[in-house]
């Protein structure tokens, strides 16, 4: 804020200087326009030397030297109309700098200002407001409509309503059940409900956030710090193009000319504007990038290794498949086989008793239940038989049905768990569970190889028949199954000799792979603490699909930047050429020479938008049971 206000009064001064001048000489009235202009010009003068002698004594060296030059010479080749209009257009290039940073981190800020304050805390009835620094884990809280989440935590209602378009990118409110994990910073869209602090605000999610944002303001990628060192080349380039204008023509105010039309702004200013535009970008899409680092080596990445749980797949077993016997209820099937199965403690019994509540079907309790360790259980739901289990406990020594031969047939060419559902003795359905791929995964695989990545790889440590199911069912180029994460390592260092390699994980196993990648990135909706603090980039939201978003987002950003720097060069390097051989005049020059700052900035600012990518398939759900 002070150093905008700074900045617009010496372009006043200079401004207000450049019109006086000429309103005098147009006039002539007794006054000397060149001492004018002269006045104003030296105010910036004094200024931009102080800022240059202040950047080198902490070891920065100042490339706008040439501006300084530029008007120093004006003053003394007798072209003050030429200096005040470089002190014009420097200053207002200053503006115009703040504008374009502001503009792009306008976003992260916004995150950042939006960090929750103020908690309700529940007490033996009472409700007391405290600051959310001063939670602890096991508060319970109260959180009213309107209201943001102060800290992560675990929902006591039945279900509340969020909008998490802030953390995530989703735009539409997602709804929570009892237990389900909440987040900080998303919004309660719905009635009022409690939930429990899981975690203090400090190390809540928008904490992360927070903190990732101040990396990205503040970090500079290896492709910024390439462009300012290449700046500095500019002013020995720029004093030997003017030295040899001026000696070859003996005309020293070519050689002015030339030092008012050269522009560092494409290298200094550009390439930052545009990183911290992408940066923002990607923040919007529930993408964090902890930096601009971050950022430049995802664009440059050629290979992709996926861990495969949770990652690749679901992480959690559905119903892949669900057949009934002719002129049967499948509805009727699934709601007895679900009220069955709540006697059940087997993980993948809690499976199908959500997807009948789901379905909101009214569940009985069964009787007399007996379970078979490993194969299965039976029991009494509303007066009728029901067992279900393997093949072995349901049919004993009896054949499959033919209504059931195809979906067995089919098992057979996946990784599921099968299930044999029989009603008063007669089999009623056949169905499986598994670990299912995502929906979104072989359309993000696709966008992956449409983006430029020339080599998709698996690592797992599950087993190879189950890997190579999944690696065929989505053409990978490579599977590596039964890895530890020592050999997940492995297989990461093994890549990277090839090639820049990126590691998409979502467990606590993969924080080492993801550490060691050029780039690794975490899906961190799960809240896997490790594998996110780990990676480089986290993805918000559960979707597997944002990973080739963001490496689109990351190469248009570096395209951007990379235009910005070339086409503003070569612009400013033309109109060297041309000064230099007497064709722009020094007040002309520095016309031009904001014309090319302009046009690179407004470049660089295409970074904040750009198409979206985004599928819009959303995440898989169980399917319904159909009849055949």
């Amino acid at each position: 804020m002070r150093a905008g206000f700074f900045h617009l009064a010496f372009l006043a001064v200079a401004l207000t200087g450049m019109l006086a001048g000429l309103l005098v000489k147009y006039f002539g009235w007794p006054l000397a326009p060149d001492l004018i202009w002269s006045g104003a010009t030296v105010p910036v003068v004094a200024a931009l030397a102080i800022t240059i002698v202040r950047d080198f004594l902490v070891g920065r060296m100042g490339v706008d030297a040439i501006a300084l030059v530029a008007m120093i010479a004006s003053i003394a080749m007798g072209q003050p109309l030429a200096g005040v209009v470089v002190a014009m257009m420097y200053t207002g290039g200053n503006l115009l700098e703040d504008y374009a940073r502001g503009k792009a981190e306008r976003d992260l800020r916004s995150l950042r200002d939006r960090t929750p304050r103020i908690a309700h805390k529940v007490a033996e009835g009472e409700v007391t407001d405290i600051a959310a620094g001063e939670i602890v884990v096991g508060d319970d809280l109260l959180v009213r409509a309107g209201e943001l989440l102060p800290v992560d935590g675990h929902l006591l209602n039945e279900q509340a309503k969020l909008d998490e378009s802030a953390v995530t990118g989703e735009p539409l409110p997602e709804i929570r059940r009892k237990g389900e994990h909440l987040r900080s910073g998303t919004v309660n869209a719905g009635e009022a409900f409690h939930y429990r602090a899981s975690a203090p605000a400090s190390k809540s999610t928008y904490a992360g956030i927070v903190r990732m944002v101040e990396e990205a303001q503040t970090a500079k990628a290896p492709f910024i710090r390439i462009a300012d060192r290449f700046a500095l080349l500019l002013l020995p380039a720029t004093l030997l193009v003017a030295g040899l204008a001026w000696w070859l023509s003996g005309d020293r105010i070519r050689a002015l000319a030339v030092l008012v039309v050269a522009t560092p702004c494409p290298l200094i200013l550009a390439a930052p504007v545009a990183f911290i535009g992408g940066v923002s970008r990607a923040a919007r899409a529930g993408v964090l990038m902890k930096g601009s680092s971050a950022l430049e080596a995802l664009a440059l990445v050629r290979t992709v290794i996926f861990d495969k749980t949770g990652t690749l797949t679901e992480g959690g077993a559905r119903i892949t498949f669900f057949e009934t016997a002719p002129n049967s209820d499948a509805e009727e099937i699934l709601r007895l086989l679900a009220s069955l199965e709540q006697a059940s403690h087997h993980v993948l019994a809690e499976t199908i008793v959500a997807l009948a509540r789901a379905k909101g079907m009214p569940l009985s309790s069964p009787t007399n239940v007996r379970e078979f360790r490993g194969s299965g259980l039976e029991g009494i739901v509303e007066g009728r038989h029901v067992r279900a289990g393997s093949r072995a406990l349901v049919l004993a020594d009896g054949e499959v049905p033919a209504w059931a031969c195809s979906v067995a047939s089919a098992r057979e060419g996946s990784s599921g768990l099968a299930i044999y559902v029989s009603v008063d003795g007669r089999i009623a359905a056949f169905l499986v569970l598994a670990d299912a791929i995502r929906l979104e995964a072989p359309a993000a695989l696709a966008q992956l190889h449409a983006a430029g990545i020339s080599r998709i790889i698996m690592v797992t440590g599950d087993d190879a028949e189950t890997a190579s199911i999944v690696g065929s069912s989505l053409g990978i180029d490579e599977v590596y199954a039964d890895r530890s994460p020592a050999e997940k390592l492995a297989a990461v260092a093994a890549e990277q000799r090839r090639q820049p390699t990126m590691m998409v994980g979502d467990g606590i196993n993969d924080a080492p792979a993801l550490a060691a990648a050029d780039i690794g990135i975490a899906l961190g909706a799960r809240g896997a603490t490790a594998s996110s603090e780990a990676a480089d980039v986290v993805i918000l939201v559960d979707r597997i699909d944002r990973v080739p978003h963001a490496v689109m987002i990351a190469r248009r950003t570096r395209r951007i930047a990379l235009q910005s720097i070339v086409v503003g060069l070569a612009l400013s390097g033309i109109a060297m050429v041309f000064a230099a051989f007497g064709y722009i005049t020094p007040v002309a020059g520095a016309l031009l020479q904001e014309g090319i700052d302009i046009a690179a900035i407004v470049n660089a600012l295409r970074a904040l938008s750009g198409p979206s990518n985004i599928s819009s398939t959303e995440g898989s759900a169980s399917p319904a049971p159909a009849n055949s």
